[in-house]
């Protein structure tokens, strides 16, 4: 109890008066009043600590490209600010898709399943095997792109996560107007607290 008074100040005297408030008679004593308000207490605290809301973890700055914008700007965003996918937003920051470093690898003819071994043999020297798709952004994104509500819980970010195996995911407003990312690195900082 002395903890609940330190952090909410209610002494026996406000009880007191919020039962005369209620201007009705109400089968509960002073200390039922204090044991359920301590109660309640608690389960708020519980529940707040254990929903965590994407705003929360999310980056607000987002590196984004446009579909139109040619794909090697993509990956030169990708390499200059060290990150693995971006969102494709249009010009009124709609999500629209998201790009990733296995899309570009893909456009640039490594197909998705190449070893590391197949990646090498093409830096040491050996050709590249014809271009699979266009040149612009739009010719090798995703879409549409997997979205999550800033309200979201992380544990439920966390399950995309694993059940569509990706690593991030845009965060986006009711109109899909792009707010922030939350990445499986965001999630880590935020459950290492």
């Amino acid at each position: 109890m002395d903890d609940l008074n330190k952090y909410c100040n209610i002494s026996d005297e406000d009880i007191r008066a919020a039962l005369n408030r209620m201007k009705t008679y109400i089968d509960v004593t002073e200390e039922d009043l204090r044991k359920i308000y301590e109660l309640a207490v608690i389960h708020a605290r519980e529940r707040l600590a254990a929903k965590i809301p994407v705003i929360d973890v999310m980056t607000r700055e987002v590196i984004t490209v446009n579909k139109d914008d040619d794909f090697h700007k993509a990956a030169g965003l990708l390499s200059e600010h060290n990150i693995s996918g971006m969102p494709v937003v249009d010009e009124d920051g709609i999500v629209i898709g998201i790009v990733s470093e296995a899309d570009i690898l893909s456009a640039a003819g490594m197909k998705k399943g190449r070893t590391l071994k197949d990646i090498l043999r093409h830096i040491f020297g050996e050709p590249l095997p014809e271009r699979t798709g266009g040149h612009k952004v739009r010719d090798i994104m995703t879409s549409p792109a997997i979205t999550t509500a800033a309200d979201e819980d992380i544990k439920e970010v966390a399950r995309i996560f694993d059940e569509k195996r990706i690593k991030r995911l845009p965060v986006v407003d009711d109109e899909n107007r792009l707010l922030g990312i939350v990445s499986r690195a965001d999630l880590i900082r935020a459950l290492s607290k």
